[in-house]
């Protein structure tokens, strides 16, 4: 079939068979992304990994003085041995009200005041060809606790131990921890171990609940994300850093915030109504604060190479069928037509195409490996349609139409905000362009289909029953004979 409509169809079913070559360039995309997020995610963890800190909270030992009525053996005086009873022989007891210490459970005190300035540096670690964003940071805390409030909560026969009283600080690994670790109250630095039972670091207050304002500096290592849980009744948390990138998220998200090439500032301010969490409780909500109401930021890497890739890969049937409509239209009144196998090796060498940019994407940077991939698949398609497809100056037309749809493609790919706008909006051109190079086309070939498709068909039956025996002929495989009384065209 020469006629053009059956090109196109021919053309759209060879569309529909390149999702197989582009769904598996896909597939190793997406393959190649895991691999790079599994190396990121171990240099993170042994960097330091995510980071979030909660506290400090000063624990308060809590106990009661309580009354028991106990059975205690009767002692005779004069002996000091246990009386027996003279007919069973059993010793004999009494009931005695002795007063005894109970544990009862602690008192869990965050703080009224607590105020966080964190100050993050970011290096890049190298594994193999991928290279991973880590921090350093040092927070400065400073609280202050509500000790006049404590003696509220307690029973009528209970009383806190204050010599025994600790701040605990939480943070996600003890690993982390690395530099400055200092805590002071009043000038005196008070010393800090590790918590022990789980990360973070513990310190007992010698000076009871005289000690209300504390100051820690404290220096860690992470990776990818850092956060903290606002545990005070007014908590005011400041972040400084040189990522240029960062990705505000948790519970809260910053007042206000400068974002330049040269990093970021953001600063939140949380009233403890917004937490739903009691300042001073029997329960520990340590986890819960940590899971519900920490809040930060995300060292994010935007639009990386591999995304970039992924997304070729899924835009490559648009592009691929605009390569061949173009191919097709110019094509559209040779009397040799481009082969399907020819269409074939120029949707196969589109798809390749997403393979070689992540391929030296990985070595060079994105735009360098775009630039060179395009330039090279241009040349290629230039040179098939020149010799082989036989376009001759349209060639030219072929090369400024490809041009132009890897430099859209670029645009789609580096701006995510735009790429939905660019490629719908190339996609209408396109089918709009199409419509007006057809729009005098004789679809079903030279006669077109008559008064329609059974009448032709009819017509054609109708004329084999009035047509005498056909014979063969250099003419056609079959024609048939004139009769004697078939009028003669040259008469």
């Amino acid at each position: 079939m020469r006629s053009l409509g059956w090109r196109f169809i021919i053309v759209g079913v060879l569309c529909l068979v390149m999702f197989i070559p582009l769904m598996m360039v896909s597939d190793i995309v997406n393959s190649r992304r895991h691999y790079s997020e599994d190396t990121i995610r171990s240099v993170g963890q042994e960097w330091g990994g995510e980071q979030t800190i909660s506290g400090p909270k000063v624990v308060i030992p809590v106990k009661a003085r309580v009354t028991v009525t106990e059975l205690h053996n009767v002692i005779d005086e004069a002996t000091g041995l246990v009386m027996r009873d003279k007919e069973t022989g059993e010793n004999l007891q009494k009931l005695v009200e002795v007063e005894r210490i109970e544990n009862r459970e602690p008192l869990h005190v965050y703080p009224d005041v607590f105020d966080v300035q964190i100050t993050t540096e970011t290096q890049m670690r190298h594994r193999g060809i991928f290279q991973v964003p880590v921090y350093k940071a040092q927070a400065n805390i400073a609280t202050e606790f509500p000790f006049d409030r404590v003696e509220a909560q307690l029973d009528e026969d209970e009383f806190a131990v204050w010599e025994e009283a600790s701040l605990r600080l939480s943070v996600s690994s003890n690993r982390a921890l690395r530099g400055e670790a200092r805590l002071t109250a009043d000038g005196e630095e008070i010393l800090m171990e590790p918590l022990g039972e789980a990360a973070g670091l513990i310190a007992f207050l010698p000076g009871g609940k005289g000690q209300t304002k504390f100051d820690l500096v404290l220096g860690l290592n992470g990776a990818a994300q850092l956060r903290v849980a606002p545990v005070g009744r007014i908590s005011t948390v400041e972040m400084n850093s040189d990522w240029p990138d960062p990705s505000f998220g948790g519970a809260f998200l910053p007042d206000g915030s400068e974002i330049s090439d040269d990093g970021f500032q953001a600063k939140w301010t949380i009233p403890h109504l917004a937490r739903s969490l009691p300042q001073i409780s029997r329960q520990d909500y340590e986890q819960i604060a940590r899971r519900s109401t920490a809040f930060g930021v995300s060292f994010y890497q935007p639009n990386d190479f591999y995304q970039k890739a992924w997304r070729a890969a899924r835009y490559g049937i648009l592009f691929v069928s605009l390569t061949f409509l173009t191919v097709l239209l110019m094509d559209m009144q040779s009397k040799k037509p481009v082969h399907p196998v020819q269409y074939l090796l120029i949707g196969l060498s589109q798809a390749v195409f997403t393979l070689l940019m992540l391929a030296y994407a990985e070595q060079v940077g994105f735009t360098a490996a775009y630039v060179g991939s395009a330039t090279a698949l241009i040349l290629l398609l230039l040179m098939f349609g020149r010799f082989a497809l036989k376009l001759g100056s349209r060639t030219w037309v072929l090369g400024g139409m490809l041009v132009l749809l890897y430099a859209v493609l670029y645009l789609i790919l580096y701006s995510t905000d735009y790429a939905l706008l660019a490629g719908a909006t190339l996609a209408f051109v396109a089918i709009g362009a199409t419509m007006y190079a057809t729009r005098d086309e004789e679809w079903y070939g030279e006669g077109g289909p008559g008064p329609g498709l059974f009448a032709r068909r009819a017509t054609k039956k109708a004329v084999a029953r009035s047509s005498p025996v056909a014979t063969p002929n250099s003419e056609g495989p079959w024609r048939a004979s004139p009769s004697d009384d078939t009028p003669n065209e040259d008469k």
